[in-house]
Order: structure tokens, then sequence, then C-alpha cells
């Protein structure tokens, strides 16, 4: 029954984005338990470990379209970073 439930709680994470299905970072770290600065600077330290196409660097407009969607509704418009996702 544990699976299930992880599964629907990823499933429910997963986003279209740029004609791709991606996680954004927020959700990556929420699901491994750690800060989401810890996933960006994972990202930043070991970028020859993520494949080419892998990290999708979210502009204002993939912002403004995440916002509009109920799942990721608390995305701060003052966000000093933009969110990374991950296909």
């Amino acid at each position: 029954m544990s699976g299930i439930i992880v599964f629907r709680e990823v499933a429910e994470k997963i986003l279209e984005i740029r004609g791709e299905k991606a996680i954004i970072d927020r959700d990556v770290a929420e699901l491994y338990g750690v800060e989401t600065k810890e996933v960006n600077q994972a990202v930043r330290n070991n970028p020859g470990k993520f494949p080419e196409g892998y990290i999708i660097a979210l502009d204002s407009k993939d912002l403004n379209d995440l916002r509009s969607k109920i799942s990721t509704a608390n995305i701060s418009p003052m966000t000093r970073v933009p969110p990374k996702a991950f296909t």
C-alpha cells in the first residue's frame, strides 16, 4: 500500500514544461527530504552527472505558466533564483 502512496505522491508532482514531463527543484527536494538549495548545489557542483536536456532552467514565461497550476501556485514571483525542472 505504501508503494501506491509514493507513486501517487510522485505522479502529482509531474508537470508539463516546454512539452516535457518534469518535476521542479522544490518538489525533487521534498521527495528526497532535503532543502531545494541542496538540490541546486548538487546540480551546480556536478554538472557532468546530468545528461544533456535533463535540466530545464525556467524563464519568466515558464514561471507564469506554473503559477497558473494549482500544485505550484506558491512559487513566489519574487524568487531570487528561477527554479530548475528535471525531466
